[in-house]
């Protein structure tokens, strides 16, 4: 039995035949592939030669199938189309397509961007789902191999490749939350009494300082972090049942504070502002559907309500005395 050899075939010569059994003519075909006759002429007598089979015969000025071509010319359709959508990329329709994208991100971004981004998947592509992963120490390699497709973290994140394509999502700054009926709010917040509070301090790390520290190291103050905890979620519950303080990025303040009766006020220290970034790897970068779902997450953030402005530790004070 006769075995075909594929690495000396010439792809070409399948465009070329599916071109003549179309026009069933060596002029038409050639003017459709944008050869000169004789190439076209050159072509046949190869493909003739590697099926075994004249392919095309004349019958008076038409050129007419044999029956081995006939045979061929679907084969011949079908695998130039998937090769064509091959390189040109798989269609995405995100109305109908059913999918899992995977996410790293803490537990910030879960909490303010991803019901946003729901939200948008429900009206856009309910069949896409979300898996949220903890963000790893390599975020690089997580990307390249495809364990992530995309991770949200701030900018300044430790860690962070700065080989990987990025784009910026929203800003944020800090506020302090503190129980609704802490004394502290009828009294001058300064940063002196601000140092002195028992702090919640959130380390997903487990390592200690922040930008809280760094601010009152610069005065020459120090705070004392009573207690520290791996994530957002667990220091307002604990907030709220003690006369501790956590300081918090803004729109996590807003979001959670009258969930637990909690007040948000403006740190008597100026703090930084930083930066929420989605990143991705280049292996990904051109993929349809990956490109979709970043321009949804960019979407979400921008349906984001910008966060609530923290009111000074003295309002209720205030409030108080205009009442009497």
């Amino acid at each position: 039995m006769h075995e075909t050899n594929l690495a000396a075939i010439d792809l070409n010569l399948l465009v070329a035949l599916d071109a003549l059994l179309e026009e069933r003519s060596v002029t038409r075909a050639a003017r459709r592939l944008g050869l000169s006759q004789p190439a076209t002429s050159h072509a046949l007598a190869r493909l003739r030669e590697l099926a075994r089979d004249p392919l095309l015969v004349r019958s008076g000025a038409a050129l007419v199938p044999t029956p081995r071509a006939e045979a061929l010319g679907p084969a011949v359709r079908a695998i130039l189309g998937d090769i064509r959508r091959t390189l040109e990329g798989e269609r995405f329709d995100p109305a109908t397509a059913r999918r899992a994208f995977t996410i790293g991100t803490a537990d910030y971004g879960e909490l303010v961007l991803l019901p946003s981004l729901l939200r948008l998947l429900a009206r856009e592509a309910p069949g896409i789902d979300i898996v949220v992963r903890p963000v790893p120490e390599d975020s690089g390699e997580a990307l390249a191999s495809g364990k992530l497709d995309l991770v949200i973290v701030a900018s300044s994140s430790a860690g962070v490749p700065s080989t990987l394509e990025q784009r910026r999502l929203f800003d944020d700054g800090f506020s302090c939350l503190v129980r609704a009926d802490h004394p502290v709010l009828d009294e001058p917040w300064t940063v002196e009494r601000f140092a002195a509070m028992g702090h919640v301090f959130i380390a997903p790390h487990g390592t200690r300082g922040g930008v809280v520290d760094d601010a009152l190291a610069r005065i020459g103050l120090a705070r004392r972090v009573v207690v520290m905890v791996p994530s957002f979620l667990g220091a307002p519950a604990i907030v709220a049942e003690s006369d501790l303080v956590v300081t918090l990025p803004s729109r996590l303040a807003a979001r959670i504070a009258d969930a637990f009766a909690l007040q948000v006020i403006a740190p008597p220290v100026p703090l930084p502002r930083f930066t929420l970034v989605a990143l991705w790897h280049d292996r990904s970068h051109r993929d349809v559907a990956h490109t979709w779902m970043r321009n949804a997450v960019a979407a979400a953030a921008r349906e984001l309500s910008p966060p609530r402005a923290p009111q000074a530790a003295r309002g209720r004070a205030r409030h108080r005395a205009t009442s009497d």
